[in-house]
């Protein structure tokens, strides 16, 4: 049965709340209906598209990087709190995918992951000591990974961070990351 268009704008309006990178795209592949409804749908809601929102939450959800420098971090933090939890995304290019099958090559995911577990480290030098990880499924051209870590615990006095990455809501790739903090050698 179809929704009512007011009942399809609520559901849009909780769907961007819980989840802001989604893609127009993906908006109108879940509600089965074109990207221009969708459009015009945020447009009537007062919804900005998907850069200007995450714009925003970069602007004024995040503590300032102390473990790396800005250039250094893969993918574009969004939300970052220090020693609790952060997220990136990143946006798969030609240029992270093999040519021959246009599948993202592992350490584009990887990088985007660890240096999101390094950037979460509440210190001026952090360094991976043991990483474990899994990819969940291959990732193409034109998809957008949103990346979000977790400091769950400490193993040895050692801080632990988790790193979940989705594309649209999948999970694409899992990974545990012991760090190492402290001075520089």
């Amino acid at each position: 049965m179809k929704k009512t268009k007011a009942e399809r704008k609520q559901e849009l309006e909780d769907t961007i709340e819980a989840n802001p990178f989604i893609t127009d795209e993906a908006l109108a592949e879940r509600f089965g209906v074109s990207v221009q409804t969708i459009r015009l749908d945020r447009s009537e809601l007062r919804i900005p598209e998907v850069r200007t929102r995450i714009k925003q939450l970069a602007e004024t959800n995040h503590d300032d990087v102390r473990a790396l420098q800005n250039e250094e971090v893969i993918g574009e933090i969004v939300d970052l709190q220090l020693d609790d939890q952060a997220i990136s995304i990143l946006d798969i290019t030609d240029d992270h995918v093999f040519t021959r099958n246009g599948i993202a090559r592992g350490h584009h995911l990887f990088a985007q992951a660890n240096s999101l577990a390094v950037a979460i480290i509440n210190d001026a030098f952090a360094v991976t000591g043991r990483a474990n990880i899994r990819f969940m499924r291959q990732v193409y051209a034109g998809e957008r990974v949103v990346a979000k870590a977790k400091v769950k615990k400490r193993s040895h006095g050692y801080p632990v961070i988790t790193v979940d990455s989705y594309v649209n809501q999948t999970l694409v790739f899992k990974g545990e990351f012991v760090m190492s903090k402290g001075k520089e050698a």
